[in-house]
């Protein structure tokens, strides 16, 4: 069963989910939402 944490904002969230063994996440730490536009701009860049 793999498990991805949603909603995580700052860098000791995270931390603990790794120290959890979390190895999946998202939330503002990473992106703030993002429209279609820019996930298919995102995707050809590359980054």
């Amino acid at each position: 069963l793999e498990v991805i944490a949603e909603g995580v904002e700052t860098q000791s969230q995270l931390d603990i989910l790794n120290r959890l063994g979390c190895t999946g996440y998202q939330g503002y730490l990473f992106s703030k939402p993002l429209s279609v536009q820019a996930i298919t701009s995102l995707l050809r860049r590359g980054d």
